[in-house]
Order: C-alpha cells, then structure tokens, then sequence
C-alpha cells in the first residue's frame, strides 16, 4: 500500500486519510489503487457503517493528481499510459458516487481536480472555512473530469458553464450554492464530528455541528453569470463578455484568455450535453473520457502542464485562439471512442 495514505477501519468507520500535506496531498496512481481497494473491501463489510475521508495538512484536502508521470510518458509519445490511468481513476470515481454506504469527504483548503473525484461524489460533503474547491483544468489543456462535468452541469443557472471555463474557486458557501458540497462546519468542531462518526457511525451526527457559512459571491453574481454565459459555444460567451461593460466581464475575459481555448469550449460543450435528468455519473465520465483519451496526442494538456508545471513561465502556446477555433475541433475531441469507449470495468 502506498505510503501517502492511511487506511484503516475505526469504530464504525472505514477511514481513509490522505497523507501528503507537502504535495498538497496530491492523488497519485497508487492512492487511488489504495482507495478503491479499501471501498471494495467494506462494501460487503458489516463493522463498516460509513467511510470517512479526510486529509493530513491545512492547505488542502487534495489539490488534484500527481501529473509528473502523465507528462513524462506523454512527452515520449507514450499515451497509453495516461488512458490506462484516467480509465483506472474514472473507475474509482462511479465506485464513490455509486457506493452503497454513506461517504463522508472533510475538505479542507484546496479541494480540486482529483479531489473532486473523491470527495464531491460523497454523500455527505464538508467545507470549512479554509475550504476552495474548482476546477481549473481548462488552464492546464484538459477539461473538469472526474465526474466534474456531472457536478457543474447540475449547478444552478449558467454556473456551470463559468466555473468550468474560468476555473474560479469556490468559498464554503459558494460550493454549496453551486451543489458541491452539503453543510459547513468550522474546522476546530472537525474533531468532535470525526469521534462521533467513528462512534456511532451514523452521518446524522454531522447536523448538530452545521453552521451557517460565511456569504460568498456566487449568489449576487447569478443573473450575470446567467446573462453572460447563455450562449451555445464559447465564441458566443466571449462576444457576449466583450460587449458587456462592467468589470466583472472584464475580468472574466482576461481569466478566459489565459486558458485553453479547445478545452474551454470542449468543457462548455460537456455541460451542455450533461444538463438534464438523464445524465448520471457513467455518463458524464465516459464523455469526459472521449477527451483525456485524445488529451496528449490532439489536445493541449502536454503544452499546459510545460507551462504551468515543468517550465513554470505561464507562457502556455495553445494549439487555438480564442477567435480562430474551428467548430469541428470540439466534435473530434469528443466523438465517441468506439472500441476505446470507457466501460468502468476492471481490466
């Protein structure tokens, strides 16, 4: 077992506790094979009545995956090594939001990308107020993945649409706005709430320890998020963004400007295909899928990781502009895969 996470059973509880406070608990290949190993074990386990996850550290619950690796085979030309780790990841991510016992996430600090998968498909997710979650991926060449599409087309209004393509993080109150987390709870009351979860096993305990969280800023901006995100296709939210005359527009068309403009209208695209009730967590993977598949090979994410990663000069050179960007790009990304498709079975 990997010896950045600890797993093991307590009281009524599976505990499983993230344990690289100096990577900003990353989630490597091997965490997550630990992860799913220990969900596969308690299903049928009657001692265990819930899983808790949580993490050591107090700048992040998981600030995403540990993307050295997925650089390094794609950089020479291997790409099956990073299809075979997103299929694995994706795998573990319909496990969580499809296990059968409670899951109880403790998000503190940075909670994105991978951390995400992990946590925002439990059933009972706590912010505090140290707590950041988004998905910044656009900025890196790839989409929100992990389930991530599922969670931002279920958001309300156009929130999806803008936090998918700006990457702009979310305060307690914000998350739970926008449906990725349930209730806050300040963190000095995080150890009291731990021992009664591993006592009783019972996710009630956590109502009697909720407050109300601090204000956020997603609620007051809404009806211009609404406004300005409606359109189909990023081209129509940039031109609605470059009429508007207000800083928050501008703002945001700065943030868009430095991100991948194929992942930003491949990630709008996604949100759109997923809203409605017949989008569930498969779904949503197996779409995202489509484009972590071809992600190295036609996309930007090895030119978005040398720059945000490895060279660090924020320097990145997208393969499009914001205003040069065939329609027909966004379909090749995510047409489907045929005999490549995702199945979530276990090779």
């Amino acid at each position: 077992m990997s010896t950045d996470i600890h797993i093991r059973k307590e009281g009524r509880a599976g505990r499983i506790t993230l344990d690289r406070p100096k990577a900003l608990n990353a989630l490597s290949y091997d965490m997550c094979a630990a992860i799913e190993t220990a969900l596969d074990d308690w299903r049928g386990d009657d001692a265990v009545a819930l899983v808790l996850i949580d993490a050591t550290g107090d700048k992040a619950f998981c600030a995403g995956g540990d993307i050295q690796q997925l650089y390094d085979t794609g950089r020479a030309g291997d790409f099956a090594y990073g299809q075979r780790f997103w299929a694995d990841e994706y795998r573990l991510n319909a496990k969580i939001a499809e296990y059968p016992k409670p899951r109880v996430a403790l998000m503190q600090g940075f909670v994105m990308g991978g951390g995400v998968g992990i946590a925002c498909h439990g059933s009972h997710r706590i912010a505090c107020e140290s707590t950041q979650i988004a998905m910044p991926e656009c900025g890196i060449g790839l989409v929100p993945d992990v389930g991530g599409s599922l969670l931002l087309a279920r958001a309300p209004g156009r929130l999806g649409e803008y936090l998918g393509s700006t990457g702009a993080r979310m305060g307690p109150d914000d998350a739970i706005h926008a449906g990725f987390a349930d209730a806050y709870v300040p963190q000095s009351k995080w150890p009291a709430l731990t021992a009664a979860l591993v006592e009783t096993g019972d996710p009630g305990v956590i109502a009697a320890q909720t407050e109300t969280p601090p204000t956020g800023v997603l609620r007051e901006l809404a009806p211009r998020i609404d406004a300005l995100f409606a359109g189909e296709t990023l081209r129509d939210i940039v031109n609605a963004l470059r009429v508007a005359d207000s800083d928050f527009a501008r703002d945001t068309l700065r943030t868009l400007r430095r991100n991948s403009p194929l992942s930003m209208a491949c990630a709008i695209e996604m949100v759109h295909r997923l809203r409605g009730p017949a989008a569930d967590i498969r779904r949503a993977l197996g779409v995202e899928y489509r484009f972590t598949y071809r992600a190295m090979e036609h996309g930007d994410f090895l030119e978005g990781i040398r720059a945000a990663i490895i060279d660090k000069d924020r320097n990145p050179q997208w393969k499009h502009g914001l205003d040069n960007l065939p329609d027909i790009t966004v379909s090749q990304m995510l047409r489907p895969l045929g005999q490549n498709a995702l199945t979530l079975e276990e090779a």
